[in-house]
């Protein structure tokens, strides 16, 4: 057996995997997340009352989802709305692992995806 070949099951970025593992670890954050996903464009207000926590706590943890890339924010008017960031893989951890579904807007199922 080569070098190369030993290697090849430790060939993934285990940085990066241990990264999302740690933001998905905290249950407030995990929740967050997936409320974010099935109900994008939401509030802090909107996201803490849907989980049942205060807009502190839910602040908090989406701080530390914009610090890592895992959400982002729009400013409309003196409302600040809030999505999770397209990542493929944290898409497959929600729906297939989790199974956390969506309602896209417009429509009574869920959306297809690519």
């Amino acid at each position: 057996m080569g070098h190369a070949e030993r290697h090849a099951a430790t060939d993934f970025d285990a940085d990066s995997w241990a990264a999302r593992f740690t933001l998905l670890s905290d249950p407030t954050r995990l929740r967050i997340v997936a409320e974010m996903h099935a109900h994008p464009g939401s509030t802090v207000a909107e996201l803490a009352s849907a989980i049942g926590i205060t807009e502190n706590a839910a602040s908090q943890s989406i701080r530390a989802l914009r610090d890592q890339g895992w959400a982002r924010s729009e400013k409309v008017g003196r409302r600040v709305h809030y999505e999770v960031v397209g990542d493929a893989i944290v898409h497959r951890i929600l729906h297939d692992i989790i199974g956390v579904g969506h309602i896209t807007r417009g429509q009574g199922h869920d959306h297809a995806h690519p």
